[in-house]
């Protein structure tokens, strides 16, 4: 996986964001927020791409695995003609895949939490918190799409 600018602007202000006072804070937000997003877009991007490339067994799997939990209707019940079996082997590959995808989405909603509470009690401890967990959620983001990229069958 390349290193994605958007992610690594976001970690160097989150890293410098970490000796700000609160007045700083309260100033710098909205650029903390939109640097915050854009890489969470961009990986969000990313991770899609490269589900996009894997063999049709495992999307079909990984497919299957996250629509139930979603809340989605399933691929059968959006086609007319029902989807053939997913292999155990695939649903196994996209099992793991998707663990280490809830993985990361648990440490992103951590770091919002985080700034969201270092808003609301204008806690400056808050807010470094929120950018240390930020950083690792970002880290295990690219994580999951390293793993995820070595599901690709090569050309």
């Amino acid at each position: 996986m390349n290193k994605l600018p958007e992610v690594e602007t976001a970690k160097t202000l989150m890293n410098e964001a970490m000796a700000w006072s609160v007045m700083r804070w309260l100033r710098e937000k909205k650029r903390v927020r939109k640097a915050a997003d854009q890489a969470n877009a961009a990986l969000d991007q990313s991770s899609q791409a490269v589900r996009e490339r894997w063999p049709d067994r495992i999307r079909a799997a990984y497919e299957a695995l996250v629509a139930p939990a979603a809340g989605a209707p399933t691929a059968s019940h959006q086609q007319k003609t029902p989807l053939p079996a997913i292999d155990p082997e695939a649903t196994l590959i996209a099992s793991k895949s998707k663990e280490i995808d809830d993985e990361a989405y648990r440490a992103r909603m951590d770091a919002e939490e985080a700034f969201d509470q270092a808003e609301k009690q204008l806690s400056t401890r808050l807010a470094r918190e929120g950018c240390r967990k930020a950083i690792h959620s970002w880290d295990l983001h690219e994580k999951a799409i390293r793993k995820a990229e070595g599901l690709i069958r090569p050309k």
